[in-house]
């Protein structure tokens, strides 16, 4: 094996090769690390003695950047990269990112937007004839007809737009390497129906696969819209998942059932592949990839997470079904990292999605896959759920152990209430003893028993309850650490009166978060189904949307009231609330009373703002309950009100109809 997957045709003269079987492209930057997963396709399928070329952010606009490794033999492989290349670009106000950790320097704009689109029509272009096969996080999660929060309206499934002949969904490993056998064999098309873990186009409905509604009704309904997501989110197993098809006009998606969790044998043998753990040499002159520094000397111990947090796109990519590695193979690759000269003697993590899920969350699902319709983790904890921390613990053990490491960090999302289901006080002192480097980082999210409901999580009580087991374990080690918590703001469920609960939260266990973070709806998840439609689809229930910029930005400033460059928005919406009582020089308020300044929205017009400066003129004047803070209240109550009649509730020619909806026939 080379220490680099080809690049350029001068590599493939040097290699004796003519031509290449497979030629991929990816968004990111070529860094050969297990961790990218365009390196991880392209050394499996060159281990499986495929001769495999890859192209890195070629120039979009220029198909002859698309031809520099000639035709390949086989087929063409396109992904976006690591990340959506819509969620790379934007942030959730809609704004361009400043810069992007999978390109080179950290330089944005190396990429285009909708890269698997463009990427697979350019490929189309260059080497007419050859099959396309898309895949990847963007890919896998806009498989079907989904919601864009870009630009606001639900597109057709990734597969139809990009033309591709296959899309893989989910980590990959077993569906390329099954499609490169049957495109070898010249059975691709008839391979197709039976290779789990892919969605193809087909003009008729296979034998036993179930239809869901299709591209036409989804757009013209939100009521359909989550008859459809449910009904996709159902089937998301591959013990009990049926094929899954979606009329797009007169053709149909159809999505294969999930492919099978790897073995612990199959996932050791793609970590033991020769990664250079590096960035390609090309990048040097521009300070390297940076994306690589937070995950060069860290180690992926497992797949999948049965936490379900709604928001989440783990279910619908990895599954709810752990996968793990040997011990021997995490401490193979930890002896590989210690002998590279940049290794300064730390692991700087050792988990995946969620650290600490090593196994199975109970022996069932080893049998007959995870629960329909039910959670393993959160809100409540199943009681069958299987919680020791044994084998994480005696993994940990044995990489500190290690000759020339001097400490091993516990950085990925560790969940606190799993550690509390194991009522092991032992791993949070262990855990503080050698795993956390003076802060550990927790994702709560939120503290409203509903938003947190909604999301998944589990309640503020839980994580009081960590919060004090990890202090008092910090304190009888005589240490003084820290937790960092995650909170999210205007998530599908959250109001302006859960946000102020937050606010009062923090304020009470004198947090004072440095980086906040707004709700992003991502396709594919469960937490975009509800934004999108204000149902959530599992229930049929209502749910409340925070969607005005105004009303985002003001639950975003509540959870950083110290900030003085948010009081204008924190006093806003504590008047809109009526909660005046936390103005003030009180132990319990949040801010001092003063004038706020006007805020003006580039669209309202000349008399309305007119109304909305003396409303506020009077609602900052003094912080009792003014006839204008009341008048704002109202307006607000307004919006939420008309924000229901976009799903049509009010309109009584509906109404009974809709109410059936409710009462739970998704």
């Amino acid at each position: 094996m080379n220490e680099f997957l080809i690049t350029t045709s001068e590599e493939m003269k040097q290699r004796g090769w003519e031509e290449l079987d497979f030629v991929l492209v990816t968004g990111d930057a070529y860094v050969d690390h297990p961790s990218f997963a365009g390196s991880v396709i392209g050394r499996l399928l060159e281990h499986k003695g495929y001769r495999v070329g890859i192209i890195a952010q070629p120039d979009w606009h220029d198909v002859n950047a698309f031809k520099v490794l000639g035709r390949p033999r086989l087929a063409s492989l396109v992904t976006a990269g690591n990340l959506d290349s819509m969620l790379n670009k934007f942030t959730a106000a809609k704004r361009i990112r400043h810069n992007d950790d999978y390109s080179p320097g950290g330089e944005e704009g190396h990429r285009p937007e909708r890269a698997t689109l463009v990427y697979a029509n350019r490929m189309r272009e260059a080497f007419k004839g050859v099959p396309v096969i898309i895949g990847g996080i963007e890919a896998s999660l806009r498989r079907f007809a989904h919601y864009d929060y870009w630009s606001d309206t639900v597109r057709r499934s990734i597969l139809v737009d990009s033309k591709a002949d296959a899309l893989i969904y989910g980590m990959g490993e077993k569906q390329i390497v099954a499609l490169a056998e049957a495109l070898d064999k010249g059975r691709f098309e008839e391979s197709l129906p039976n290779i789990k873990g892919i969605t193809y186009m087909a003009k008729q409905i296979p034998d036993g696969a179930v239809q869901c509604p299709s591209y036409e009704a989804v757009i013209a309904s939100k009521h359909t819209f989550a008859e459809a997501f449910k009904l996709q989110y159902d089937e998301q197993d591959p013990y009990y998942g049926r094929t899954v098809v979606q009329a797009h006009g007169d053709r149909y998606v159809v999505q294969n059932s999930p492919a099978m969790p790897l073995s612990q044998a199959e996932m050791d043998e793609i970590y033991s592949l020769p990664y250079a753990r590096r960035w390609h040499p090309r990048y040097d002159e521009q300070g390297g990839v940076p994306a690589l520094h937070e995950v060069q000397f860290s180690l992926v111990s497992q797949r999948g997470c049965f936490g379900s947090c709604s928001f989440c796109a783990i279910t619908s990519h990895q599954g709810r079904i752990i996968q793990n590695r040997s011990h021997e193979s995490l401490l193979a690759e930890a002896k590989r990292m210690i002998s590279m000269d940049s290794f300064k003697g730390y692991i700087h993590d050792v988990g995946g999605p969620t650290a600490n899920f090593r196994h199975l969350a109970c022996k069932k699902q080893a049998t007959y896959g995870a629960c329909k319709g039910k959670t393993c983790a959160a809100p409540k904890v199943c009681p069958n759920l299987d919680t020791s921390h044994d084998d994480y613990t005696a993994l940990l053990r044995k990489l500190r152990a290690l000759k020339g490491v001097k400490k091993v960090f516990i950085r990925s999302g560790l969940r606190y209430d799993y550690v509390l289901a194991d009522n092991n006080m032992d791993f949070i002192k262990e855990l503080c003893q050698y795993h956390v480097s003076g802060q550990l980082k927790v994702a709560p999210e939120h503290v409203a028993d509903k938003v947190t409901s909604i999301m998944g999580k589990a309640d503020k009580a839980c994580f009081l309850k960590f919060k004090e087991a990890f202090e008092k374990a910090n304190h009888q080690l005589g240490l003084k650490q820290y937790l960092v918590p995650y909170f999210m703001s205007s998530h599908p469920g959250c109001t302006l009166d859960d946000a102020i609960e937050l606010a009062e939260f923090l304020r009470d266990q004198h947090m004072t978060p440095e980086q906040v973070q707004d709700f992003i709806p991502t396709p594919g998840s469960l937490s975009t189904a509800m934004y999108y439609t204000g149902i959530n689809p599992l229930t049929g229930e209502l749910v409340y949307v925070a969607k005005k910029a105004r009303e985002k930005a003001m639950q975003r400033a509540l959870m950083q009231y110290k900030n003085p460059d948010n009081y204008n928005l924190v006093k806003e919406a504590l008047l809109i609330a009526g909660r005046q009582d936390l103005i003030g020089f009180g132990e319990k308020c949040l801010i001092p009373p003063r004038p706020i300044k006007e805020y003006r929205h580039r669209n309202t017009n000349k008399s309305s703002h007119k109304r909305m400066k003396k409303a506020r003129r009077e609602a900052t004047a003094f912080d009792g309950v003014s006839p204008a803070s009341q008048r704002l209240k109202n307006r607000v109550g307004r919006e939420k009100k008309n924000d229901l009649h976009h799903i049509g509730i009010g309109k009584k020619e509906n109404r009974r109809k809709k109410e059936g909806f409710y009462k739970g026939r998704v």
